[in-house]
């Protein structure tokens, strides 16, 4: 090895270094808001909180770091262009690794570096608080009582992303950006305007029809006990591995990963067995995504997910277009019977199936049915856009929300809890994370259409054989890990830029079959 070369890797053996003390600490803070959730006790929150915003400042300190950003620079300089980053018989090249985790590096560094010190962790400390006034406020229905920290939530985001802001660009572009690299308001209105033309005059014909769609079946004494084994069961049937993985209770399903071999996922028991039976798929997919992502980038700023739209595209994949499938529920179906047989007497497959796609305007975005589901994005994004864009005095909220829903979804809130209140995003301070939602769902779509064109979907779903349908998406989503962004796996896996037609063929396939509409 030429002295060059040496000092080359000497460098990025240095910055390694500083990356694992920083991916320590960012790791204990994912533990904190994981215990947070499921274990830890009420009173634990404000001595909590504290120390979050240390750990928070010790991270900010490396990340911001002289030595850190020279490194990154350096490192990158020396790497001409792009690297290759597969060689011809698709494995992932040392070079296209260490670029990836460069790149990642950098934008990192730029996102975190810009924000005073003083203020990074006041913001951390605010939003482990703001979290907790939420709940509260959620329990007792008291939007009033969240107002004040939502609004300095709100004035902070708008400085973290002023600090950011290129020339000419939006604030509310730049929040988009933290979440779903490559996709700007302009991108997203014309998706969301798509859905707005096809999505909500489909679901007025739908509520119009006089199909009868029976689920009232769904609902009843399903005991948490046998709901626990039912999610175990589909968790490891979908491909959930508990050597890597954690299945827990909170109030919120949710997934949390520090590294490729320690993923964990959670779900809640209600009376309705289809909720928990699909947050288990829905999270699952979320972590079969982390856990495929290659040895060589976990544990690097390049070693999670690309983005959260793409993550959404791997959980809602799991929870819609396989879980909800008749195919999916050929070889399973006899599990459920088994586990809840008076509760399912007389109640046969198809007729199961037919329920847990059956579509019906709610309140809740967690529970929405598939078809309604990105109406609920619909209306966040709509807001969010006039909290950022246009000051909308976050007082309004309340109404405009019910406004939105009557608009959309032809129902309207009674009470704050069941709307405004319902989402814990804003009180986490994450703005511009709600229309990864909606793309996630399109993205699944589109790829859908393509793995259809190399394989007889259906038929695996049938005979049980998942792994088939994992190890395609492992190939082509989940090894890259944020090697590649959305757009760019998109591409490459199905020739096309992101193309939002797939998804409004795919529901509109869906449930005009179903509910026996013409065209």
């Amino acid at each position: 090895m030429n002295t060059e070369n040496k000092k080359s890797n000497s460098d990025y053996e240095e910055l390694m270094q500083y990356l694992e003390e920083a991916q320590a600490y960012e790791t204990a803070l994912i533990l904190f808001e994981w215990d947070e959730e499921t274990l830890a006790p009420e009173e634990a929150g404000n001595r909590t909180a504290r120390m979050q915003g240390v750990l928070s400042s010790s991270y900010q300190r490396i990340m911001m770091s002289e030595r850190v950003k020279e490194l990154v620079d350096k490192c990158l300089r020396e790497l001409t262009g792009k690297p290759v980053l597969e060689t011809p018989d698709g494995e992932l090249t040392e070079e296209g690794i260490r670029y990836a985790i460069l790149k990642a590096a950098k934008r990192t560094i730029e996102e975190v570096s810009c924000i005073p010190p003083e203020e990074y962790r006041a913001y951390q400390e605010l939003t482990s608080k703001s979290t907790r006034i939420w709940t509260k406020a959620r329990k007792e229905n008291d939007f009033a009582s969240f107002v004040p920290v939502l609004k300095e939530i709100i004035d902070y985001q708008k400085k973290f992303a002023s600090y950011r802001q290129k020339d000419g660009q939006k604030l509310y572009d730049v929040m988009l950006d933290s979440f779903e690299p490559g996709f700007t308001m302009e991108k997203l209105d014309e998706f969301f305007g798509m859905l707005k033309e096809h999505i909500v005059p489909l679901l007025k014909q739908v509520m119009e029809s006089p199909v009868c769609i029976q689920d009232d079946f769904l609902d009843g004494d399903y005991s948490e006990e046998k709901q626990r084994e039912l999610a175990e069961y589909l968790a490891k049937y979908v491909g959930f591995d508990f050597s890597r993985g954690v299945l827990a209770v909170s109030a919120h399903p949710f997934t949390t990963n520090l590294h490729n071999r320690d993923v964990r996922i959670t779900t809640h028991y209600k009376s309705r067995v289809d909720s928990s039976a699909f947050s288990v798929i829905h999270e699952s997919g979320h972590a079969i995504y982390e856990f495929g992502i290659d040895d060589r980038l976990s544990q690097t700023p390049a070693g999670q997910g690309t983005s959260m739209g793409m993550h959404e595209s791997q959980s809602r994949f799991f929870e819609n277009i396989i879980g909800r499938s008749e195919a999916f529920w050929i070889p399973v179906y006899g599990k459920l019977k088994e586990l809840f047989p008076g509760q399912l007497k007389g109640v046969g497959r198809e007729m199961f199936v037919r329920a847990i796609n059956k579509v019906q305007p709610g309140l809740i975005r967690t529970e929405a049915d598939e078809l309604t589901y990105s109406l609920h994005v619909l209306v966040r994004y709509e807001l969010e856009k006039m909290l950022i864009e246009e000051d909308l005095d976050v007082k309004e909220l309340p109404k405009l929300w019910a406004d939105k829903y009557e608009e959309y979804l032809g129902i309207r809130p009674e009470n704050d809890t069941e709307g405004v209140l319902q989402d814990i995003h804003w009180a986490q301070g994450s703005f511009g994370y709600f229309p990864s939602y909606a793309l996630g769902s399109a993205f699944g779509a589109q790829m859908l259409s393509q793995m259809k064109k190399e394989m007889d979907f259906d038929r695996l779903l049938e005979e049980g054989k998942l792994d088939v349908i994992r190890e395609y998406l492992r190939k082509h989503v989940h090894r890259y890990g944020k090697m590649k962004d959305s757009r760019e796996i998109l591409k490459d896996l199905t020739g096309e830029d992101f193309e939002p037609k797939y998804y409004v063929e795919y529901l509109e396939e869906k449930y005009r079959k179903l509910y026996e509409l013409s065209r």
